[in-house]
């Protein structure tokens, strides 16, 4: 057997391997059904800087929630735009509604992890709802969250809301969120064990319950992360409890970022608290380079000169399983169908992103986001997406 025929084999393992994980994930991701208990009241906690354009959008879709009590809780974190005039106005005419002024930042906190610790300590509610500035809530979205938290025995649960994409750049990389949750993370494995290596979440939307966010260190176990949908839920898996996933795409929606500058800002920030570190950067670009982007390498090159009928076979397999997996899940949760046909650009993107930052990481540059910046070393043991 040829080194190509070999090649286009082990490209289709690796192609088959996260579509075979995504069908059986797909039948567990679900939206939450159960309802919470009676009585059951949420504190919706939103940290913002510089947040003027989207922030009375985020309070006045949390406001409509319907099915249990609710409070909003914004942190202004030393905007320079009128994000705390904006929000003092909203609670000037909804007593749900309160506004807080975060302290300094102190040395050794990412601004996020700080917000968040703040805004758990003013939070009157059992249940803590963090979300992001840019997430827009309907009105079953507590009562959904809250049931999916109430009705188990996990700490933490999380879900990704439906991701909106406006331009290509967008469209490439951002559904690779749900390519690699769904297609890498063995979400059975996860429900059955706390295992640290198993937690994931989404930054976006995360509800916790307050005495286990408490037993977990709360945000303060993570204060240096820029990754909290990572090292969250490992933080509360190391302290015992359980975490879960379900699908908020019916109920939440988020533009993440907007263009190809904030696109490459935004995962490169904290891409060396997940993929990009030196031991699992390497195996990532064999799985993604090898099984979606090398079949099409291949079937380029076999249109340039004749290659055995058995590779060019396989590459076809491998690349229709990589399309395959990306259309269905653009069907399933609303994605670009751009974005998905175009699936090995934006592997490439998203590889090449990882690349830079972990070589960044390397050199000592930080990370900027928000006009702080932090540094960027890679954390032991944070090579799961």
């Amino acid at each position: 057997m040829s080194v190509i025929v070999l090649i286009a084999a082990l490209s289709l393992i690796l192609a088959l391997l996260p579509l075979g994980q995504g069908i059986v994930n797909l039948l567990l991701y679900r939206r939450p059904t159960a309802e919470p208990p009676p009585g059951t009241a949420v504190s919706i906690l939103i940290p913002a800087r510089n947040e003027e354009a989207g922030i009375a959008a985020a309070v006045d879709a949390a406001l409509l929630s319907r099915g249990v009590d609710v409070e909003v809780v914004v942190l202004d974190d030393h905007s320079t735009d009128r994000t705390a005039e904006i929000v003092q106005a909203i609670a000037a005419r909804d007593p749900r509604v309160r506004l807080e002024s975060a302290p300094p930042l102190p040395p050794g906190w990412s601004g996020k992890q700080h917000a968040c610790q703040m805004l758990a300590g003013l939070a009157r509610y059992p249940v803590l709802l963090f979300q992001d500035a840019d997430v827009r809530l309907s009105p079953t979205a507590a009562r959904r969250v809250g049931g999916a938290l109430l009705a188990g025995e996990n700490g933490l649960v999380s879900g990704f809301p439906r991701e909106e994409t406006g331009t290509l750049a967008e469209a490439l990389v951002i559904p690779l969120i749900h390519f690699l949750l769904l297609g890498y993370l063995p979400m059975a494995a996860m429900r059955r064990s706390t295992d640290p290596r198993f937690g994931a979440a989404c930054g976006q939307l995360i509800a916790v319950r307050r005495d286990a966010y408490l037993k977990a260190g709360g945000h303060a176990a993570i204060a240096t992360s820029l990754h909290d949908g990572v090292t969250l839920p490992r933080a509360f898996r190391r302290a015992g409890q359980g975490t879960d996933l379900f699908d908020a795409t019916g109920f939440a929606r988020c533009r993440m970022y907007r263009g190809w500058r904030e696109v490459w800002s935004g995962f490169s920030k904290n891409a060396t608290e997940g993929m990009a570190t030196p031991a699992a950067l390497p195996v990532w670009t064999l799985l993604l380079f090898g099984g979606h982007v090398m079949p099409w390498i291949l079937l380029g090159w076999a249109a340039l000169r004749p290659l055995p009928i058995s590779a060019v076979v396989l590459a076809g397999l491998a690349a229709v399983a990589g399309l395959l997996f990306r259309l269905l899940l653009a069907v399933r949760f609303r994605q670009s169908v751009i974005g998905a046909l175009l699936h090995p650009v934006g592997v490439l993107i998203m590889l090449a992103i990882q690349w830079s930052a972990l070589l960044r990481a390397r050199h000592g540059k930080p990370s900027e986001w928000r006009g702080r910046a932090y540094p960027a070393a890679p954390g032991p043991g944070q090579g799961a997406p």
